[in-house]
């Protein structure tokens, strides 16, 4: 006679992400969003760990243990200092490129040493890439710029590619973010205050995103089959103008003092000025709405719209 094993089995263990750059705000929302449906987070972080979801990591000093990244279902890395930050002196330059590339390659490093059982790596990257190109409509075919924006994020790519045949890499190309703590920033202070306007003539494409699609986008992407470059920018494209007047118009604030292109030059730097606020980019979305991805914001005044309503 035998008996059944009537002892209880343990649970199985939840799925698993990784994230790098959880704390900046792709990431914070990203960790939020997947936690809320049930899937584990552990953050990469620069410090002793706080919690048991966190594991201290010194990217471009050590070596990251596979080990951390085993078994999970992606790892997501969203290092970057911000290229919002002025000026972009030498030093500063070196402070974004670093900032970007030792993470990258940190992790890309421990994910070829898991070999065929490397997760899938979702590696950041901008809409930067292409640069100032007025009059083309840029794909994830379409060639990179010269700028310096540009070229930082080619070699930030390459760093990605760094984890080698056997795991799955997705260059996440995003756009600037619409979001109070992403491109609205420094625009709602100026908007509040009434003093905003055309930035250079205004007629510059400006590429964007929400926020909630964002990170909508990513987990997509997770989930689906799709490697390689992928534009995470709003489908509908959008001036410099069309972002400000929205902004205003829904603070029900004028939209009337220009700056022009000099002035923004003299006061931010040439070189930034014209990677931020001047570059005139039409980037379109083909890969994510390809694979089946729908927008909720599909117009950035929706997108500003629901920005502010998030604010307030």
């Amino acid at each position: 006679m035998t008996t059944s094993d009537t002892s209880p089995q343990a649970a199985p263990a939840p799925p698993r992400v990784v994230i790098s750059g959880a704390s900046g705000l792709i990431g914070d929302e990203l960790a939020r969003s997947l936690g809320a449906d049930g899937i584990a987070v552990t953050r990469l972080v620069r410090r002793a760990p706080r919690s048991t979801d966190e594991v201290e990591w010194r990217p471009g000093e050590t070596p990251l243990d596979p080990a951390v990244l085993a078994g999970a279902l992606a790892v997501i890395c969203l290092n970057g200092a911000s290229i919002g930050k002025l000026p972009w002196t030498r030093r500063y330059r070196e402070t974004l490129r670093e900032s970007r590339l030792a993470p990258t390659r940190t992790i890309a490093s421990a994910i070829r040493e898991l070999g065929l059982d490397a997760p899938t790596l979702l590696s950041a990257s901008a809409v930067g890439l292409y640069g100032d190109r007025p009059r083309e409509r840029l794909t994830e075919r379409s060639a990179p710029g010269s700028t310096f924006l540009a070229e930082l994020c080619v070699a930030w790519e390459d760093a990605a590619h760094e984890a080698g045949p056997q795991a799955r890499v997705v260059l996440l190309r995003t756009a600037p973010l619409i979001d109070r703590g992403g491109v609205l920033k420094p625009l709602l202070l100026l908007t509040r205050l009434g003093i905003s306007g055309p930035l250079g003539g205004g007629r510059q494409h400006w590429p964007w995103i929400s926020l909630a699609d964002e990170v909508r986008a990513i987990r997509h992407l997770i989930d689906s089959d799709v490697s390689g470059p992928v534009n995470l920018t709003g489908p509908a494209p959008a001036t410099a103008n069309d972002t400000g007047r929205a902004l205003a118009r829904t603070l029900r604030r004028p939209f009337v003092v220009p700056a022009p292109a000099w002035a923004l030059r003299l006061a931010l730097g040439s070189d930034a000025a014209d990677a931020l606020l001047l570059s005139d980019a039409v980037v379109t979305p083909d890969v994510l709405l390809g694979s089946g991805f729908r927008f909720t914001h599909r117009t950035v005044e929706e997108a500003v719209d629901a920005a502010l309503t998030r604010d307030r």
